[in-house]
């Protein structure tokens, strides 16, 4: 049966449907989806003097709590170089395993007391038995049985929002879901409590939200090690 347009009518129906799914998909491309829409955080740190912080770890704790903005923790690497743990702060997520590959050829033995995570590795070269599963929130002071100038720390966030600042203090907390935060600074020779740096900050759905933090730090008591050569001591 033809129309009087001369087109036949099952054939108006399927151009009708064609043309009606192109309108809709260009629709779907024009319009970013929700879920790829996300803020960012730049933060700079510096200490009282104004000079920019390193190794501090910024947190950022959506204002409906860690559990809302669910990311899959994955593994992280806490290398033994030169007699000394690599990197210094190890930031990671709940739920992370860490390796402890010794990189040295000497034997270490790392050990930590630390509430948030207790557990010893025997000496041993090369790469660890297994890794360690650190499942609660918290500071872990790292030390070596062998050699006591060796400290290392392990920043366990409750967040999967953190980043480390850099030798200039600066660090970007990206993809962040825009809504309201609670931004907090934490750093080995932090003077006073993590809490008390705690600031709201509210993030763009697009874009970044610039921050600015002044930190107070205490003298550094690392245990002094004998200079190597090529390299002094501390």
């Amino acid at each position: 049966m033809k129309t009087r347009s001369g087109i036949p009518a099952r054939v108006r129906g399927h151009l009708a449907t064609h043309a009606a799914c192109s309108v809709l998909m260009a629709c779907a491309l024009a319009l970013p989806a929700a879920s790829a829409l996300a803020g960012d955080i730049r933060a700079a740190v510096r200490d009282r003097d104004g000079k920019p912080v390193a190794d501090a770890v910024v947190v950022a704790v959506p204002a409906g709590g860690a559990a809302g903005a669910a990311i899959p923790p994955g593994t992280a690497e806490e290398d033994q170089r030169n007699k000394e743990f690599v990197p210094y702060v190890l930031p990671i997520q709940v739920g992370t395993r860490v390796t402890f590959p010794n990189n040295d050829n000497i034997r270490h033995h790392v050990y930590s007391f630390s509430p948030a995570k207790a557990f010893e590795l025997p000496l041993y070269s090369g790469t660890s038995a297994s890794p360690v599963l650190f499942d609660k929130p918290g500071v872990v002071i790292l030390g070596c049985n062998i050699h006591d100038w060796m400290v290392g720390y392990i920043y366990v966030s409750e967040s999967p929002h953190f980043a480390k600042t850099g030798a200039d203090g600066k660090a970007t907390l990206g993809g962040l879901p825009g809504g309201d935060y609670s931004l907090r600074v934490w750093h080995p020779r932090l003077e006073g409590s993590e809490q008390a740096t705690a600031r709201q900050l509210a993030v763009p759905a697009t874009g970044a939200a610039d921050v600015a933090a002044t930190i107070g730090l205490t003298p550094d008591f690392r245990a002094r090690r004998a200079p190597t050569p090529g390299r002094g001591g501390y």
